[in-house]
């Protein structure tokens, strides 16, 4: 069993205390791509309707944006832009934006937490909704790029003939991605941790 802290409440906590806490820490978060991985992995046999399963689709879209040269930070917002179907039937950007967040860059983050509203432009339509909902942030710097990946990546990428690479192309890029945290109130805990 790993050394605990006692306290019964955080603002009895000591200093002792936050450096257990912050060594568990540490090894419970390089974890963390194992973890993303498991949880992508949930989507294998999904289909929900759609004609390939919803890994299949996310394998797909990071294919694609690899095969046209984009660097290795985009390509795993890409690999996990639908991690979330599983938690967030009602919100998947969200989840996938707040697993990326501590990783990426604010435009890779908007594109990502803004991606279901411009998919929704090939959709929209047909259950009622307004297409041109995304044009509610036509304004916004990030708009072309989110624009850009729903057309090149997402929006094809629903295809059972199209090249799609298997987990093991992409895992050492989510791992070196998920390496580095900049993002994230920790920050400072993380760079001070030995490796």
């Amino acid at each position: 069993m790993n050394a605990r802290a006692h306290f019964t409440r955080m603002q009895d906590s000591t200093a002792d205390d936050w450096r257990l806490i912050g060594g568990e820490f540490m090894q419970f978060s390089r974890a963390l791509p194992d973890r993303v991985l498991a949880h992508l992995k949930l989507l294998d046999g999904d289909y929900g309707g759609f004609p390939i399963d919803r890994y299949s689709h996310c394998l797909q879209t990071a294919t694609r944006a690899m095969r046209d040269g984009r660097d290795e930070e985009y390509v795993v917002c890409a690999l996990l832009h639908d991690i979330g179907d599983t938690l967030g039937s009602f919100n998947h950007p969200d989840i996938a934006a707040a697993i990326l967040k501590p990783f990426v860059s604010d435009a890779n983050l908007w594109m990502v937490q803004h991606h279901g509203i411009f998919q929704g432009y090939n959709f929209f339509h047909h259950i009622g909704m307004d297409r041109n909902m995304r044009d509610l942030f036509k304004a916004h710097e990030h708009y072309a790029r989110t624009e850009e990946f729903i057309a090149l990546y997402d929006d094809p990428a629903f295809d059972a003939n199209a090249e799609t690479l298997p987990i093991s192309e992409f895992e050492p890029m989510l791992r070196r991605v998920m390496a580095q945290p900049r993002n994230t109130i920790y920050k400072k805990v993380l760079d001070e941790q030995p490796a």
